[in-house]
């Protein structure tokens, strides 16, 4: 009787218990601890949201926080105004807070200031939180408002303006209320003291603008009514369960689990919406603006975003990428050179890494079916930043002499890795970078010449067309890579695919060695298979690359190349510029090695702990490459529209599409070891195809594959199903 007792009350408590959802998998310390250089950071904000927070600390390892953020403007930045919570009777601007007890999740943080004794609740919602502070010991509350590049103001009656200088003339400002009564204030230099005395309890409330400190205030009042942090974490729970929802999964481990919708929650961290009751702050003309009813989106990396972010965001979030298509337009038009930027902030254009391929948004957004933004406007200002902007790397220059070269010549110059440069523009730390450069502009040539086909520019669509083979000028055809050129025309003797090129490889290539840029043809992967020599010689050359050691030891080589990590091989899995690379077998006849690998980088590199992540993730772009993989498919080529096939980790994926379509990815007897696709069906009919279209599943449509243990070499491999390239959708 005891026993049946026992089973009755623990089937009632499981029925009792609730479900996980799907925000519950999220794991915000994932990757939070980095490899070598910058890590992934906890980010608490709602989707998109202007309001977003981290702890002022480097990483998740630091012992000490700086203040408590008020918001985070620009990604991967720092709060420019802090609050300082204290009982201590000499407070201090700024205060380093030794921590514990922390618990993060996308829309919460409670920590305890164990130096501070006092406990901290903190909720955000678009544009404006909630901080609540409970002090444990002493009789005088008090809180330090501190901006680092501004002024705090105390009002007549009590609340808070205050403000941060940024570039361009952008200030960010904050309205700051306290539910409970200030008894007296101070000051320290320019922060200001507020004195609550003898309470245990102080909730404070907030609201941010770029537009003004009045327009803070109508933030504040527009989203919060009162300080209970609980009901804003609530609300900010069920709006993150509503955005990750958009992808449902079945099967899989606990693990795959939390690192896919870890991943998916790291696509939502950008762009961020700053439109404010219909008007926005632009640092482009320094102007505030009418949205005209379609926000404004700001804050994106496009050499990292064009991959796979933008991408996904055309199946799941398909409004918000036709805002920030138009932001991005809209940019181009406020600025004085006209120019399409690539890493437009809050506070102006950042110009970093090399090429334009926020190009490759609109190319890709129109080859999918999505038409409502300004073509020729894109065109026009992609047009420019090529032409008239120069392509020397972390750069925002007219062009010049070594433009005008790569026009004529087809190629970027390089000069050897022990060369003293000549022209003063060349960044001194990043370098040339002449492969990527050349390869990425033809790239966005590619985009350009579908742009111009699309408006009936017939001039400019041939002229671009045949830019867009500029990368065959450095291939090498006695190694089979892509070999940096002098201005003679001369290959640059004694290169070393693997080691040469300076700190980074910069002097030659960036961040990656020569083995990831041999493979940076996305746009035109068939040609690249026949300038290697055919689908064998170029799928052992993506063996020699997972089967080839680097040079020296690890600490040689990532002293040398510290982007250069998540290593299989010479393979970096810890970088954007190697995310297509193990779907390129299926253009080769052997997906089944498209399947070995995929698996292999997500079981090996992305993983449910703080180190979880292999390298920099910057605002999504290595997030999204695990999203579209785990579910079992990727957009190697932006701009055509079709994904490959590679091995889905789960079971059953639904995505919803949308106006009540989904597509669903079944993978039958799908488990760690079942990773090979034994057959096929696509809406029902036989599928031999390692790829499908955009158009096969927009409407919605079902990819069932019969998964097992080992590999069906047969299944996908007819040169004839090898998936499109260049002009052929």
């Amino acid at each position: 009787m005891k026993k049946l007792f026992a089973v009755l009350c623990f089937v009632f408590c499981l029925a009792g218990c609730s479900k996980k959802t799907y925000v519950d998998y999220v794991n915000p310390y994932m990757g939070s601890v980095s490899h070598l250089l910058f890590p992934c950071y906890p980010t608490i904000s709602l989707p998109n949201g202007m309001m977003r927070v981290y702890p002022n600390r480097s990483e998740f390892a630091s012992n000490t926080m700086n203040g408590l953020p008020v918001t985070i403007p620009e990604h991967r930045g720092t709060s420019l105004i802090s609050f300082n919570p204290t009982q201590n009777a000499e407070p201090r601007p700024v205060i380093a807070y030794s921590y514990d007890l922390e618990h993060i999740t996308p829309y919460s943080w409670d920590v305890y200031l164990d130096n501070e004794k006092i406990d901290v609740t903190y909720a955000p919602s678009y544009q404006s939180a909630v901080y609540n502070f409970r002090f444990n010991e002493g009789d005088a509350a008090k809180l330090v408002i501190t901006s680092r590049n501004g002024e705090v103001t105390l009002n007549a009656d009590n609340t808070i303006n205050a403000y941060c200088r940024m570039a361009n003339e952008t200030r960010l400002h904050i309205y700051v209320e306290a539910e409970q009564p200030v008894k007296s204030d101070s000051r320290i230099g320019s922060s200001v003291v507020l004195h609550f005395g003898d309470v245990k309890d102080v909730h404070i409330r907030y609201g941010i603008s770029f537009i003004s400190a009045e327009q803070a205030k109508k933030n504040l009042r527009k989203e919060i009514s009162n300080y209970d942090v609980k009901a804003l974490a609530d609300k900010g729970r069920k709006i993150w369960n509503e955005a990750l929802g958009k992808i449902k999964i079945e099967g899989g481990r606990e693990q795959d689990k939390v690192v896919f919708y870890t991943s998916l929650y790291r696509t939502y961290e950008r762009m961020i919406n700053i439109s404010e009751d219909g008007k926005y702050w632009s640092a482009y003309d320094r102007k505030v603006h009418d949205d005209e009813g379609s926000p404004f989106y700001i804050d994106d990396w496009s050499w990292d975003t064009y991959r796979a972010v933008h991408p996904l965001r055309i199946l799941i979030e398909p409004e918000k990428e036709l805002y920030m298509l138009r932001s991005y337009i809209r940019i181009a038009g406020q600025n004085s050179d006209k120019w399409m930027p690539t890493f437009p902030g809050v506070a102006g254009e950042n110009h970093s890494m090399n090429s334009n391929h926020a190009i490759s948004f609109f190319n890709d957004a129109y080859a999918k079916g999505m038409t409502n933004f300004d073509m020729a406007e894109a065109f026009r200002a992609g047009y420019a930043v090529i032409h008239e902007k120069s392509l020397i790397p972390h750069s925002y220059q007219p062009a010049m002499e070594l433009d005008e070269f790569f026009h004529k010549n087809g190629y970027f110059p390089a000069i050897p890795d022990t060369a003293k440069e000549v022209y003063k523009q060349v960044n001194p730390t990043e370098y040339r970078q002449p492969v990527p450069v050349t390869l990425g502009t033809s790239f966005d040539f590619w985009c350009l010449a579908k742009m111009a086909k699309a408006l009936g520019k017939t001039t400019e669509y041939e002229y671009c067309l045949k830019r867009s083979l500029d990368y065959r000028n450095l291939f090498n055809k006695e190694t089979g890579f892509f070999h940096p050129k002098d201005e003679s025309g001369a290959f640059i003797p004694d290169v070393d695919y693997g080691w040469s090129g300076g700190q980074g490889g910069r002097y030659y290539y960036d961040e990656n060695n020569g083995w990831i840029y041999r493979w940076d043809v996305q746009h035109n992967i068939a040609d690249l298979v026949s300038l290697m020599g055919g689908p064998e010689k170029f799928a052992q050359g993506l063996d020699d690359m997972f089967n080839t050691s680097i040079r020296g030891s690890k600490w040689e080589f990532f002293r040398k190349f510290p982007d250069h990590s998540g290593l299989l091989g010479q393979y970096s899995a810890g970088n954007e510029p190697s995310c297509h690379i193990p779907y390129l077998y299926n253009y080769a006849g052997q997906p089944w090695k498209t399947q070995k690998y995929t698996r292999k980088i997500i079981d090996t590199y992305y993983r449910d702990d703080v180190m979880g992540v292999p390298g920099d993730e910057d605002g999504g772009g290595m997030s999204s490459f695990v999203v579209f993989t785990q579910l079992g498919f990727y957009p190697v080529t932006p701009g055509l529209p079709m994904y490959n096939i590679g091995s889905p980790v789960f079971t059953k994926s639904v995505v919803d599409l949308g106006n009540g379509k989904s597509f669903t990815v079944e993978a039958r007897n799908c488990s760690y070891d079942n990773k090979y696709i034994q057959s096929a069906t696509f809406n029902g009919k036989s599928w031999d195809k390692p790829w499908f279209s955009h158009s096969d599943i927009i409407n919605g449509g079902r990819l069932v594959l019969e998964m097992g243990p080992k590999p069906n070499e047969r299944w996908g491999s007819a040169l004839e199903n090898r998936p499109p390239s260049y002009n052929d959708l």
